[in-house]
């Protein structure tokens, strides 16, 4: 099920983005994800339209929306690959046709994903929060 944010979630969205978020990125020291939780729970979260999924009434991923941005896209590593984040992705594209999102060259396994729900590169360029190489992709329509 995929529901509508509520703050009562933000303890299990800061875990799964922050577990997630050092699995995905081994590329960018740990201590880089650790130091932006304060701004994830702060700033990026409640700027953000954000929604859970849940199973078995405990959340296991979620996605952020910012404007037309993807900005956040995650499920914890222990359901990954049970179709959560294709779930995740067509709701986002229900709120939202046109999907932007960037995502790091290196991080292979998620551009894989990416192009596979019909992503397509539309830039690159190096974050300004990590100097690595990332990709803005969009969706098709």
């Amino acid at each position: 099920m995929i529901r509508q944010y509520t703050s009562q979630d933000i303890n299990s969205v800061l875990d799964i983005w922050l577990t997630s978020s050092i699995k995905a990125h081994d590329f960018v020291p740990a201590k880089f994800w650790v130091s932006q939780v304060d701004n994830m729970r702060d700033i990026y979260i409640p700027a953000s339209k954000t929604y859970v999924a849940e199973l078995d009434s405990k959340v296991v991923g979620f996605y952020s929306l910012y404007e037309n941005m993807l900005a956040a896209i995650f499920v914890s590593p222990e359901y990954q690959g049970k179709g959560i984040g294709k779930q995740l992705i067509a709701h986002a594209r229900k709120q939202c046709p046109v999907l932007t999102l960037n995502v790091y060259t290196e991080n292979v396994a998620s551009y894989q994903f990416y192009l596979s729900q019909g992503f397509t590169v539309v830039s690159e360029q190096v974050c300004v929060h990590t100097e690595h190489m990332e990709y803005t992709m969009s969706s098709n329509t």
